[in-house]
């Protein structure tokens, strides 16, 4: 123990580096904490902001889902509805390049539509249900606008009549105010009113039946072939 602190004694002037040497190691030390404070706090603002952005991914492809829906609806009220085919009978004329085109458009969207967002986040097939989604509700808007521009006017006077008969005659077989009788018979009339003139898609007839009582007895359904072009304009 003497002999190291005359050694301490002897060699006083040690201190000075020593201490220098200590502060750059404390200093060294430190600097190096902070900086893995610094990475760690940078690897969780990374973690952080893929997260955020992956949630909002999904929320914009479950938007994009809703448009598609919004404007599957849009199609739907047509083709569940009798009646509004009757008004706008070229929303089924597929000899209509505008029917044929929104026809073709929400094939390749729902072609496109993910089993559930999370599916499709980012990358090209994003990009190309956007587009065909837009596509979709833009070719539906168009063909809407034809449709309530010309109305019946494409069909003679009486075939407008028989159109508007049928209309008429329909009402009378959804009426549950009605005898069975009164809209059997008023269902068959219609159905022949109606025979030849528009198409009827196959989801439409089911809906029409389902709406009408069910005592009605079957009859032959109506024809969906599409009616020769007419040659006259009304």
């Amino acid at each position: 123990m003497r002999s190291i602190l005359e050694f301490l004694a002897d060699k006083w002037w040690l201190v000075f580096p020593l201490s220098a040497l200590a502060g750059r190691w404390t200093h060294g030390w430190r600097r190096a904490g902070e900086r893995r404070h610094q990475r760690r706090v940078e690897l969780y603002k990374l973690k952080n902001e893929a997260r955020v952005a992956e949630e909002a991914s999904v929320a914009g492809v479950q938007s994009l889902m809703a448009a598609h829906d919004a404007t599957n609806r849009r199609w739907l009220d047509y083709e569940l509805d009798v009646g509004r085919l009757i008004d706008f009978p070229m929303m089924t004329d597929v000899r209509e390049p505008l029917t044929v085109a929104f026809l073709r458009a929400k094939r390749e969207a729902d072609g496109l539509r993910p089993a559930s967002a999370g599916d499709l986040v980012q990358g090209p097939g994003l990009e190309a249900y956007r587009e065909a989604v837009n596509n979709f509700a833009l070719a539906l808007d168009v063909a809407e606008r034809e449709a309530r521009r010309i109305r019946d006017s494409r069909f003679s006077g009486p075939e407008r009549q028989r159109l508007a008969t049928a209309r008429k005659l329909l009402m009378i077989a959804e009426n549950e105010a009605a005898t069975p009788a009164e809209r059997q018979s008023a269902y068959k009339r219609a159905r022949h009113e109606l025979d030849g003139l528009i198409v009827l898609p196959d989801v439409t007839l089911a809906a029409l039946e389902k709406n009408i009582a069910p005592q009605l007895d079957s009859g032959p359904r109506l024809d969906t072939r599409p009616r020769p072009p007419q040659l006259h304009q009304g």
